[in-house]
């Protein structure tokens, strides 16, 4: 059972103050950030990635990279990577060399993302959206597997039995995918045989349970060994000395941002209601005292049998000492409940 952390390098404005923090000052805080979870125990970092003013996350591999040469076990990750609009062979140079500098701790979780500002930047079609998806996901894997690759494809120039260096350091680099619970892209991840992240930032948790199986079902009818299967969840929340702390910290910036983004997409206003609904135990957020958080990524676990959980952190700006507070809740208080109580669970429940 892995528990970690994943952020967006947000940079809208203080909800207290008004003002908005630079790009180069958060991006100096998200590497404490990453060191801090490496020093608490954390099993994983990933850093999304987006190309628009309120946030910084636009080259994850180099925040990454900056954090790779102080840290020591924690494995690092995009959260989401745009393989829509990247160039699959300079997405796995740059991964490689991560795996390099980390001494094989790179990940890739590959995505749509759920923002489309990538594809004008980069000059692609929306209506491509699926294709470019496909398409480069191919070639991704393709790279992987082989020092040398030939490639043809509709998006992107061929080029035959070249090789593309350097190698990663692992013997093959870990790739995710991740969705927002489309069926259809949990069924092709199972036909893979790649692990599997859902983002679950609403609503509640235990509507993506027929999503399991059908993931299982898919990697089983393709060949691919079930029981090597991992399963990841992305989903929001903070963690405080105090569940009341917790919420009069958390729910200003989260509101914030929630209608910030949201008016754009159409969204009413985010309430109170709405947050507290979300914080009970069948709900969203995983916002309280530490062991209100750990009892409810142990619940979930349950129902849900991921083995790595992404708690993103923080939505909106929030003050960097309270990030790094939360993050050293969740590696000091939050994760060794979680891996004792659910490895004695495991243990009471091999068949």
């Amino acid at each position: 059972m892995e528990i970690g952390i994943d952020t967006f390098v947000e940079t809208t404005p203080d909800v207290v103050t008004g003002e908005t923090i630079s790009h180069a000052q958060r991006l100096r805080e998200v590497v404490e950030e990453i060191v801090l979870a490496d020093q608490v125990g954390l099993d994983v970092f990933g850093v999304g990635e987006h190309h628009r003013k309120e946030f910084g996350d636009s080259a994850t591999a180099v925040i990454l990279a900056a954090a790779a040469s102080m840290t020591k076990k924690i494995r690092l990750t995009s959260s989401v990577t745009v393989l829509s609009a990247a160039d699959p062979v300079r997405l796995f140079q740059q991964f490689a060399t991560l795996d390099g500098i980390s001494n094989g701790r790179a990940e890739i979780i590959a995505g749509r993302g759920s923002m489309v500002d990538a594809f004008p930047l980069f000059g692609y079609d929306l209506k491509d959206y699926d294709e470019l998806f496909e398409e480069k996901l191919e070639l991704l894997l393709k790279l992987r597997e082989s020092e040398k690759v030939t490639w043809k494809g509709g998006f992107r120039p061929a080029f035959t039995n070249l090789g593309v260096y350097p190698r990663p350091v692992q013997h093959q680099l870990p790739v995710w995918l991740g969705s927002g619970g489309n069926p259809d892209s949990v069924i092709r991840a199972g036909q893979l045989g790649l692990p599997l992240v859902l983002a679950i930032i609403g609503g509640s948790p235990l509507n993506f349970a027929p999503l399991v199986p059908l993931y299982k079902k898919a990697a089983a009818r393709a060949g691919h060994d079930v029981s090597k299967l991992k399963i990841a969840v992305h989903s929001l929340g903070f963690v405080a000395e105090s569940t009341p702390l917790a919420v009069e910290k958390y729910f200003p910036p989260t509101q914030a941002s929630f209608n910030y983004f949201g008016k754009e997409r159409g969204w009413g206003q985010y309430t109170q209601s709405q947050f507290d609904a979300s914080r009970t135990l069948e709900g969203a957020l995983y916002v309280g005292d530490p062991e209100t958080v750990a009892n409810k990524i142990i619940f979930m676990r349950k129902q849900l049998g991921f083995t790595r959980f992404f708690l993103h952190l923080p939505v909106g700006t929030m003050p960097h000492e309270d990030v790094m507070k939360a993050i050293e809740l969740l590696g000091k208080e939050v994760a060794p409940r979680v891996r004792d109580e659910i490895a004695r669970w495991e243990a009471n429940n091999v068949s």
